[in-house]
């Protein structure tokens, strides 16, 4: 009973490691969008995510009951399978905001639960219809539905604006981004925080200490929103740079139709239980709101990248969990062993991450380390349009004598002198 207490105990440290990773993996979803067009400053927009995905983790349990009780069928299942899944979870998270690419935790959740289950108990074990219901069919329709919903709200928000002044309307629409940013945190709270709060039940439920189809405690949904939280107060740079300027250029109309198209369809999922990836619909909407602006572009090699990062994360988070399993099968050692690589493989991953590291004061930068407001990619056809047309200087000055302040030394140039005609 010690050894299972003990399994268990680690079990719940790595689940709300894993929704530590959640956090800083996902606060792109809610504020690259808020910092890129310069809404809020960095520190502030993480902040202001943390204390709001702490609050949506009390508003709902639905997600939470679909993990706990709906993806992998409880009897039978081991304590140490839910390890292995954790395992294969928190590798794929770190190793995809490494490369800084926007993939899916939830679907790492569930890729390694699945194949730690599978290792452990055969294919029967996991309950293929509410696989393909609740969790492939939402991967697919939910990007899809806030792309066009926010192509559509981008072009209805510059065709109401078209008539009045820019800068005015330039203001409403940043204090609108930071209230639809907060949206989409709250969103991301009811959502993702209950993936933690599923697999902590699972994980109770399997060790005997919950009845199966028992609800999370509130010590579970406390812990659980604190986690996300801290994480995403962390904040993940690296991905909030990808979000903000890698995928397309956005204007604040554009960042206020891709956040509130957002957040309606990721509350939308968690009233109805649907495990939604959360990336997958802020990345969709962002590339949507991208499409709608007149001349507005998709950067699509950095898309392509996050697209076969979405399509690998169910399998290779899958092969993860289940070398786990193979490994946590034998006992103690093994499940020591598993211990031991993922601590060993997260202190890899993050010396890695700091020979280039990303952090508030360079996120919005052109290149690692240098401030600015663009990607190391070339700029889309909108940027290159307006510089195109960008009027040159007003017409030629002289100097009452015509000739240097200096005597016989001609002075250094400026910009606005190299746009004049020379005066003779």
């Amino acid at each position: 009973m010690e050894h299972i207490t003990l399994l268990l105990g680690i079990v719940i440290v790595t689940a709300l490691v894993f929704d530590f990773t959640n956090g800083f993996h996902d606060t792109a979803n809610a504020m690259a969008t808020t910092i890129s067009t310069g809404a809020l400053k960095p520190k502030t927009a993480v902040a202001m995510s943390a204390v709001l995905n702490l609050v949506g983790a009390f508003l709902s349990v639905e997600v939470a009951k679909t993990i706990s009780g709906g993806i992998i069928n409880e009897d039978g299942l081991k304590t140490e399978v839910i390890f292995a899944a954790l395992v294969g979870a928190i590798l794929w998270n770190l190793l995809t905001w490494l490369l800084g690419l926007p993939s899916s935790s939830s679907h790492a959740l569930f890729g390694g639960l699945i194949g730690a289950a599978v290792m452990s108990m055969g294919w029967s074990s996991v309950n293929g219809g509410t696989v393909v219901t609740k969790v492939l069919l939402p991967a697919v329709a939910a990007p899809l539905v806030a792309g066009i919903a926010a192509t559509l709200a981008t072009r209805l928000t510059y065709k109401i604006s078209s008539r009045t002044d820019e800068k005015a309307t330039s203001k409403g629409y940043r204090a609108g981004q930071i209230a639809s940013a907060g949206l989409v945190s709250l969103a991301h709270g009811t959502n993702d925080a209950q993936k933690t709060m599923g697999i902590i039940t699972l994980a109770l439920i399997t060790g005997g200490v919950l009845n199966p189809g028992a609800n999370p405690p509130m010590w579970v949904i406390v812990s659980a929103g604190v986690a996300i939280a801290l994480g995403t107060y962390l904040g993940g740079w690296r991905i909030i740079r990808t979000m903000g300027k890698g995928l397309t250029e956005l204007a604040p109309p554009q960042g206020f139709a891709a956040q509130t198209s957002a957040a309606t369809a990721i509350l939308a999922s968690s009233h109805i239980g649907f495990s939604l990836s959360t990336t997958q619909v802020c990345s969709g909407a962002v590339m949507g709101a991208g499409l709608g602006r007149k001349g507005g572009v998709v950067r699509w090699s950095t898309a392509t990248r996050m697209f076969v990062a979405w399509g690998l994360t169910l399998p290779a988070a899958g092969l993860v969990g289940a070398g786990a399993e193979l490994l946590t099968k034998q006992g103690t050692w093994g499940i020591a062993t598993t211990a031991a690589l993922l601590v060993g493989g997260s202190a890899v991953i993050w010396s890695l991450s700091r020979r280039q590291p990303v952090d508030h004061t360079n996120v919005t930068a052109d290149e690692i380390g240098t401030p600015g407001a663009g990607t190391a990619e070339p700029a889309g056809v909108v940027t290159t349009a307006i510089a195109a047309v960008t009027p040159p200087p007003a017409g030629p000055v002289t100097t009452g004598t015509g000739t240097s302040a200096v005597e016989g030394a001609a002075p250094a140039p400026s910009v606005a002198d190299s746009a004049r005609p020379a005066t003779v």
